[in-house]
């Protein structure tokens, strides 16, 4: 009778564990046409895995679009909604790029949403400006992922040194990284705004940025996934050999450093892990290091290889997505520890508990790892 009892306990706690609810997400948007097609983009395969093209709504009536999916009770939603790109994403009510939208689960919901605003309408002016010297490159390519454009930033002293070889940052999501006209969030890093503050003031070696533009298959191609070392061995055999050959870099691994936030940091971590012969350096901006059923702490646990010579940079936020991120952030630290990795000489990090997740956050603090990196030595 007793083991019956508890098999019953357990059969209820595992069902009751399961137990599903409904969500349905409704769009009203009465500046589109019925002809106008809208997508939603999450966190969830359900929503499409962030994917701004794959979830569609179905028109209800006029002006108004729905779906429903059933989760787990208690699951973390968030997402946007598209027209079928980030370039046609939904736009606040003051034309503003909103955060995502977060819902748990708890109980069936509907999620009413009026959308008067889309990106590729906006009608208001972005501010800011691209500082220093830009040259854009398109369409990098190789079998198996989309192609990608670039730009290169050259530091204000690169045409009075033209005998001077430079390190080199690559950074991802370069959309983001110069140019609010071309962000995410109408916000860039203001990495060239920094970098050339701090090479101005001597606080730092002059360096080249290489950013590097992401595609619709950003969560893919920045993990560790097939996609993923698609995407390492473009940058390593495609986009770092022109960017080599077209400009005065110093090639080694030593002067080369690669960064990036979210599933950017990630992968970041991944370059100088997989591949130390050529990169040194990574800034992990806000990692996803360990992110729902994803963990790449295990994979660095269980190499077995002697210590890599690595500056490694790693920081994140306290508040929403931040605080999901934080557990596989202390888990990393503590693994490259063990490793021998001493915090404030060749390891570096830094929690700001009032930065959420976004640009703006980013932005005011990608002045620390380019210092660690590129600082002058006394």
């Amino acid at each position: 009778m007793k083991k019956n009892l508890i098999f019953l306990l357990v059969l209820s706690t595992v069902i009751f564990s399961q137990e599903k609810t409904k969500v349905t997400l409704t769009v009203v948007s009465p500046t589109l046409d019925d002809t106008s097609k809208i997508y939603v983009a999450g966190n969830i395969k359900l929503l499409g895995s962030w994917q701004p093209n794959k979830i569609i709504l179905s028109k209800t009536t006029k002006d108004v679009w729905s779906t429903s999916i059933e989760v787990v009770k208690g699951t973390r939603l968030e997402y946007k909604f598209t027209k079928g790109s980030w370039a046609t994403e939904a736009l606040g009510n003051d034309s503003s790029i909103p955060q995502n939208t977060v819902v748990v689960a708890n109980r069936d919901t509907t999620v009413l949403a009026t959308i008067l605003n889309w990106r590729d309408n906006f009608n208001f002016k972005v501010s800011g400006q691209v500082t220093g010297k830009v040259f854009y490159h398109k369409n990098f390519v190789i079998d198996g992922l989309k192609p990608r454009d670039i730009f290169v930033w050259l530091p204000p002293t690169y045409d009075q040194q033209n005998e001077k070889r430079l390190p080199v940052f690559y950074m991802h999501d370069g959309q983001n990284l110069i140019d609010p006209r071309n962000s995410n969030t109408f916000i860039d890093w203001r990495v060239d705004e920094v970098a050339d503050s701090l090479i101005r003031s001597g606080e730092v070696e002059p360096f080249i940025i290489v950013g590097i533009n992401n595609t619709d298959d950003r969560g893919s191609e920045y993990s560790n996934t097939p996609l993923g070392k698609l995407y390492e061995k473009l940058i390593i055999e495609k986009i770092k050999p022109f960017v080599d050959a077209n400009y005065r870099t110093l090639t080694d691994a030593k002067n080369t450093a690669v960064g990036g936030s979210s599933m950017g940091g990630l992968i970041s971590m991944m370059f100088v892990w997989d591949y130390p012969d050529v990169f040194s350096k990574a800034a992990c901006f806000s990692p996803a290091f360990k992110f729902s059923n994803f963990n790449y702490v295990k994979a660095v646990q269980e190499d077995k290889s002697l210590k890599k010579d690595l500056l490694i940079y790693i920081d994140n936020g306290g508040i929403g997505l931040e605080t999901i991120l934080q557990p596989g952030v202390d888990e990393m630290t503590k693994v490259l520890k063990d490793k021998g990795y001493v915090e404030n000489k060749d390891l570096q990090i830094f929690i700001d508990p009032k930065a959420e997740h976004n640009e703006a956050a980013w932005a005011k603090r990608v002045w620390k790892p380019i210092k660690f990196f590129f600082g002058k030595t006394k």
